[in-house]
């Protein structure tokens, strides 16, 4: 269910279950937390996924069982947004619920036009997981995080590129491209300089 390849200090991390919308289960929870946190050596991380949705958010059977309030969530998006490389989401469609914590976590976000973002957590009468509001008011303030978490909006791609929430929208057959460029300055530099403007943007 999940891809892990790594090629020159690039890790690429794909979730594949697109029969089921790439839906996170506790077991690939655990598995994106492992890889997360075995990242430390990578010189540059790109998350994303397979199939026309990125992921369709936790298991509903699983979430309504526990997994809504597992500390698995804030294990994974912890563990990337603590790597010392570059990270990039991939959204190759739609972020739905749970899923937007990892990608809140990455440095840059870039989506295809037709992904959608969501999150409908009290709609399902769950909280967010603790670090995605703030994570999100960062990037888009409380007003638009509120237009998501309470007033239960889907954004269109362009809308998030307007809100800040997506740094580029690509086509479907650039976006992988794209990510690869993005990182291409991190692989080149030496690991201590990149390291080190990393720290310096935080």
């Amino acid at each position: 269910m999940i891809e892990l390849t790594k090629a020159d200090g690039l890790w690429t991390v794909t979730l594949n279950n697109p029969q089921k919308a790439n839906a996170l289960t506790a077991a690939v929870l655990s598995d994106l937390a492992e890889i997360a946190e075995a990242a430390t050596e990578a010189r540059a991380l790109i998350l994303t996924g397979a199939g026309k949705v990125f992921s369709a958010g936790a298991d509903l059977e699983e979430a309504r069982a526990g997994l809504a309030t597992s500390d698995l969530w804030e294990r994974v998006s912890g563990a990337i947004a603590a790597l010392p490389c570059l990270t990039v989401a991939a959204l190759n469609g739609t972020l739905a619920g749970g899923a937007n914590g990892m990608v809140l976590a990455c440095d840059i976000r870039i989506a295809v036009p037709h992904a959608k973002v969501f999150y409908p957590v009290m709609k399902l009468g769950f909280l967010p997981q603790p670090s995605d509001p703030g994570r999100m008011a960062a990037l888009i303030g409380p007003a638009r995080t509120k237009m998501i978490l309470m007033a239960g909006q889907k954004i269109t791609a362009e809308e998030a590129y307007d809100f800040g929430l997506i740094d580029r929208v690509v086509e479907p057959d650039q976006l992988m491209q794209t990510a690869h460029e993005l990182v291409a300055d991190s692989l080149a530099a030496t690991p201590e300089i990149a390291v080190g403007i990393a720290r310096m943007c935080r």
